[in-house]
């Protein structure tokens, strides 16, 4: 593991550098407090915890700043796949009677408080602020008065470079999920200051020049493939062709030749794709050298030491019933399970053509491998009902039996079975699963999709033969909308994508593109297109004045 992995422990353990947003607007009154002032001297190190503590904003449970029911839910990859998922036809939660659950589940969401809407505003916007101030201080003057050798203003400088990545990729999350956003930089006037309205537009331009810089000759990034799990100059890329593929939803602006042009650097790289698509989300996917090919940014979690209730955790345990794990059988790696979150039945027929299901036996046939990765019966005898099957149709969301679960993120290493690890299992409080924030596979449906409109799909078409190669189905011949609906379906189910997809081909809020409970209705149904954004936060705009709420919600500034 690399170095900033075992900072971001520390981290984790002793709260090393922690401060409220506000707090980094202050000098210390006690010569003895711990300031960003005070905590950088000229050692390395020092410049590596400033750097840690922007990557652990990811997966922190720290809810100092936060005021929601439940910390786990408010880690920021988690609530953000909440919002991009349940939101959509590609997951729903049974846990109906969290408020927030349930208007996200059933697409009725108003702008009253929402943890997880919450969450990823408060989060991402924190982040940002932690990147502001590292950047101020980690200046040439700031480490030339600290004495610095020329070897550490070196090494600071490739920190600067993947914390002003970190910092595109928070704006990214709250323009994807907000559209406007409060807008600060470490150029932004200093104190007690309330950060500037952005438009979605003037997020998106900025995101893209910061990335353009990032990825030019002479970066500070490190190569591809050299620096995980921090990032290189391939993940501010793969960022870059994700902003470029939804520019006509965030900016009005068609950037096809652009995202083209961006794939076509990545795929000179050196990146493949992983062999096994199983294995990229297997607990050993950091360290094993097939999975890793294929990821050009990945956050990092370890059930000892990274210890969140998000991210990969919830979607190993939210993803079986504790009536499933028996003493002898931990088929998914950990040791327990939340009956949280499942599938669908009408996903798995329409995008994976599922057949011969029995509910008793678990056994069921769907000719694609990324299909094979679900799980629909359970192992033991629940106390309501003995041995009861799954059922197709969730025509009750609080109840975990009804839909499919998915056993993508699976804890088990992927060179060993169920049985070789279950020992090891019945001890795995959280999981050792990353998360692919950026991969190889996403990317090839970028340029797909860039292809298609620019009517050059037969460029794109050998690099989705390796994809549908792997999943042991027939390759495309043509590229079409259709085509690319159900195939990001499948080869992105639950990496967090469906609703920003959704969204772009114009089926999110559409009353001909239905899912059960899309909503509100079991039988589907269409939604007001405002609601393709979020609700501004009220905490915000009754803090921040020049924040606007988004049309559509509540009083409108």
């Amino acid at each position: 593991m690399k170095k900033i992995y075992n900072i971001l422990a520390a981290i984790a353990v002793t709260a090393l550098l922690a401060s409220c947003v506000n707090d980094l607007n202050t000098l210390p009154l006690n010569k003895t407090d711990t300031t960003s002032e005070t905590a950088y001297t000229s050692s390395e190190d020092s410049y590596l915890s400033g750097l840690a503590k922007i990557y652990f904003q990811f997966v922190s449970c720290d809810v100092t700043d936060l005021n929601v029911s439940d910390p786990g839910a408010s880690e920021l990859i988690r609530a953000f796949w909440s919002l991009n998922e349940i939101s959509s036809d590609a997951a729903k939660c049974a846990w109906n009677g969290d408020a927030w659950v349930a208007a996200i589940n059933t697409n009725t969401w108003s702008d009253a408080n929402n943890d997880a809407s919450y969450a990823v505003y408060v989060r991402t916007l924190q982040g940002v602020s932690y990147v502001n101030e590292f950047l101020r201080q980690t200046t040439d003057g700031k480490l030339g008065d600290r004495g610095c050798s020329d070897a550490v203003k070196q090494k600071v400088a490739q920190m600067r470079a993947e914390a002003r990545f970190l910092r595109a990729y928070l704006y990214w999350m709250a323009m994807d999920v907000f559209g406007a956003v409060p807008f600060t930089t470490e150029e932004s006037p200093f104190g007690a200051v309330n950060p500037e309205y952005a438009s979605r537009e003037q997020a998106y331009e900025y995101i893209v020049s910061e990335l353009v810089d990032l990825t030019s000759d002479g970066t500070a990034l490190p190569a591809a493939r050299s620096n995980y799990p921090r990032a290189d100059i391939g993940s501010a890329l793969g960022l870059l062709a994700r902003v470029y593929l939804n520019a006509p939803v965030y900016a009005g602006v068609d950037k096809w030749t652009e995202a083209k042009a961006v794939c076509e650097r990545i795929f000179s790289m050196g990146y493949g794709l992983c062999s096994n698509y199983a294995d990229l989300f297997r607990g050993d996917n950091g360290q094993n050298p097939d999975a890793l090919k294929e990821i050009l940014w990945g956050v990092d979690y370890n059930a000892e030491q990274t210890q969140s209730w998000g991210g990969t955790t919830l979607l190993t345990f939210a993803t079986i019933a504790s009536a499933d794990i028996t003493d002898t059988s931990h088929p998914n790696g950990v040791n327990g399970g939340w009956g949280g979150m499942r599938v669908p039945f009408d996903y798995v027929q329409k995008y994976f053509n599922v057949t011969g299901q029995d509910y008793t036996t678990g056994d069921y046939t769907i000719a694609d491998k990324r299909g094979q990765l679900f799980y629909i019966a359970p192992t033991v005898e629940t106390k309501d009902d003995p041995a009861k099957p799954r059922e197709e149709i969730i025509s009750d969301l609080s109840k975990f039996l009804q839909g499919w679960s998915c056993f993508k993120y699976n804890n088990i290493p992927h060179d060993q079975t169920a049985e070789q690890f279950n020992e090891t299992a019945k001890i795995k409080g959280y999981s050792d699963v990353d998360f692919p924030m950026i991969r190889l596979g996403e990317i090839i449906l970028i340029y797909a999709e860039a292809c298609m409109h620019l009517n050059q799909a037969s460029a794109a078409l050998p690099y989705l033969k390796q994809l549908a190669d792997r999943a042991g189905v027939a390759a495309p011949t043509t590229i079409t909308q259709d085509f690319l609906v159900a195939e990001r379906a499948r080869e992105l189910l639950w990496e967090g994508h469906r609703r920003t997809d959704l969204i772009r081909y114009g089926l999110f809020t559409s009353d001909t593109f239905l899912w059960p409970w899309k909503g509100g209705a079991l039988a589907g149904q269409g939604f007001s297109s405002h609601m393709t954004v979020f609700a501004i936060p009220a905490s915000e705009l009754l803090s921040n004045p020049n924040m606007k709420q988004n049309p559509g919600y509540g009083t409108q500034n």
